[in-house]
This record gives C-alpha cells, structure tokens and sequence, in this order.
C-alpha cells in the first residue's frame, strides 16, 4: 500500500458525492465512478478522477466504497468491477443493503478474495456534507488500519461491532436505528396531518411540546422542512425511505418479530411516492394522510 491511501467510491448520490469530496479533502487519492456520469463529474473540481467504468474506478485501489441504492444495485455494480479487483482489496460496503442483500455481497465478497467489511452509515445529506456520519462497521483486524482515513474523512464517529463482516452485525443495528428514524418521522408528518385536519395551527403543538421529554431535535428538523416547503432536494429521499422500511420489515419477518408500525410506515411511503413525491425529503410521508 502507498503512503497515500486511493479509494474507489461507486455512487456519488446524495450521500456518496460528499463522501467523495471529503475523502479528497482529507488527501486521499480518490476516484469516483457513478452511473449517471454528470452526477459524479463535477467531483473533479474537488480533486477526484472520474472513471468511465466500476472495473476502471477499483484498479489497484486501496479501498473500495460502495454507496448505492440497495444491495442488489451494489452487487450489480461490483459484478461489472470484477474485472479491475485484486483479492485483498478492502471492500466498506455502505449501502443500507438488508439482510438478504447482505448475504449477496459477502458471497461475491468471499469468490473475489476481498476483505469485506459490512459498514452502513447513520446520517442523511447535512452530515455527510460536513463529514460527520457516523459508520456502524463491521470487518476483520487486518481492514481497519487501511479504513482508518477512511473513515475519519466520512465520519465524526466509528463504531467497530464485531470483527466479521458477513455475519451482519452492522445492518442488524442500522435497521434497528432506521426503524426507530422512519417510526419518528411518521410520527411527526401524522401530528402535522391532523393538526391540518383539525384546524390546529402547528405552531400551538410544537410550542406545547417545547423543551419536555417529548421535545426533539429531530422533531423540529423535520416539521421546519414540511412547514417551510423545504422537501427539495431531499436529505433522504421518500423512495429510498420506503425501501428501507420494507427492508426493515423483511429482517423482522426472518427473525419472527412482526413490526406492524414499520409495515404501515412502508405503505404510507408507498402512498407518498404515488402520488409524486418520491424525490422529496421522506416527511413527504405527510401528504399520505390525504387524498389526492
């Protein structure tokens, strides 16, 4: 390895475009590589190379970075990078991917020699634009020195939870969290819902609930985008939401826990995404209450 760590980062979306940035930022040699070129072009002005293909993005990197839409989208993505992978290469898959996507990259992990490290991250837009992420990882000893400046350049905080990355220890607590993101922020949009409903100004629930226990941050984050019409661009986009609730629900099912709050949540997505506003902030969850 060169005293420069280089990573690949493959997909440079709402999240993974900052990662990259930060990842040169902090002296990385980073290239970046996305299916829609002009999302991941104007990266270069930051100081990362832009490949035309996965396999030309992963070529003799150090760390490979997969920020994708789901897991059979991350899977699909590193088939077509084969061909520039070496076994060894440390591989931090931060896709929200689910347990059964999970299982899908570890195996193509495993044929390939990779190291793989199950890295999921808790954070939406802001924080990833400030570095800030936390990662919930999950890898073997050897992974963690390569991943260090890594990281750090993503993440105010890293949270190692086992040393095997296929075991799946870090989606498990990343679906745990995002059942309890998505049940608040359900939670929210439905107070807001019948406020409007019952003619209740919004401002006289959030004034009533000011600085008690069930006063919150994120509460307030979210009511501000809903109430300013703030919705785009997303910090977390409504369809991406529904993906993970249905991702949620699926990981309950196969442990024999029914998650009837989470299944609801997806079908209020769903909704939400119908009636088109799939690429607006995921209290867009809101307007399901409604018809039309």
């Amino acid at each position: 390895m060169s005293d420069t760590t280089s990573v690949a980062v493959l997909g440079t979306g709402i999240m993974g475009a900052p990662m990259a940035r930060n990842l040169a930022r902090a002296g990385l040699a980073v290239r970046a590589w996305n299916r829609s070129p002009e999302k991941a072009e104007p990266l270069a002005a930051h100081g990362v190379s832009i490949a035309r293909t996965p396999a030309e993005a992963v070529r003799d990197a150090d760390v490979v970075l997969t920020m994708l839409y789901d897991g059979p989208a991350a899977l699909a993505v590193m088939r077509d990078a084969a061909p520039g992978l070496r076994p060894g290469t440390v591989w931090a898959q931060t896709t929200t991917a689910g347990l059964e996507g999970l299982d899908a990259l570890a195996s193509f992990a495993a044929e390939h020699g990779l190291q793989f490290v199950d890295a999921p991250v808790l954070g939406t837009k802001q924080p990833a634009e400030e570095g800030k992420l936390t990662v919930l990882a999950a890898g073997p000893d050897a992974a963690r020195a390569p991943l260090g400046p890594v990281f750090d350049a993503i993440g105010a905080r890293t949270v190692w939870v086992g040393e095997d990355g296929t075991d799946g220890a870090a989606s498990r607590l990343k679906l745990v969290l995002n059942s309890w993101v998505l049940t608040v922020t359900h939670g929210t949009a439905e107070a807001l819902a019948l406020a409007k409903g019952l003619g209740v100004d919004p401002e006289r629930f959030l004034d009533a609930v000011a600085g008690g226990p069930l006063d919150m941050g994120y509460l307030r984050a979210k009511a501000a985008l809903l109430l300013g019409g703030e919705l785009t661009p997303p910090s977390f986009a409504t369809t991406t939401a529904e993906k993970d609730a249905r991702l949620i629900v699926a990981a309950g099912e196969r442990a024999g826990v029914r998650l009837d709050v989470a299944a609801a949540g997806a079908e209020r997505f769903h909704r939400a995404v119908e009636q088109g506003h799939g690429d607006e902030d995921m209290v867009a969850s809101y307007f399901a209450s409604f018809d039309g």
